[in-house]
């Protein structure tokens, strides 16, 4: 039996310790925001926040989050009540295919969770692991910059000027 807090839960799961986190919160949980994309821990569709870092969920065993924090896409804001980063991600139209979109945001979570205020680099470097095959990258960057009070530039206004 492993315990874990998920998204401020305590959670309890009998399951191999060795399964990988990614399955255990999919099918033991059923919250399906966390997506397998590679299964290397490569392309970040899987990312979670594991006490307060993006980790990459697919290749954990869930025997390491005993007794940790465990966030999902499922806990940072609601349809209703979208997180401040959810709705610059929503402004900025990022958004495509949408299958890396709860990586991205949860890595984009952590970020602005431990630097409110990052640089150009810092993004870089926070999201460097999560892939998006639609390419959608300088409007994940735009949305990152606007949830962080940053201002946004080159992108489009709707009323038809440039911000």
């Amino acid at each position: 039996m492993i315990k874990f807090k998920l998204n401020g839960q305590a959670v309890q799961a009998d399951v191999p310790g060795d399964m990988p986190l990614l399955w255990v919160v999919r099918d033991h949980f059923k919250m399906k925001g966390a997506k397998f994309g590679c299964g290397m821990g490569l392309c970040g569709a899987c990312s979670m926040i594991v006490d307060g870092e993006s980790t990459r969920t697919c290749v954990l065993p869930v025997a390491a989050v005993a007794n940790r924090d465990v966030t999902t896409i499922e806990g940072v804001g609601q349809p209703e009540q979208l997180s401040v980063l959810q709705q610059a991600w929503v402004d900025e139209s990022v958004p495509q295919c949408g299958y890396c979109q709860s990586g991205q945001l949860i890595s984009a979570t952590a970020l602005l969770n431990k630097n409110p205020n990052p640089s150009d680099a810092e993004i870089d470097q926070a999201m460097s692991g999560n892939i998006c095959r639609c390419g959608t990258y300088p409007r994940i960057k735009q949305a990152i910059k606007k949830a962080a009070g940053q201002p946004a530039v080159n992108v489009f206004d709707p009323k038809g000027a440039e911000a």
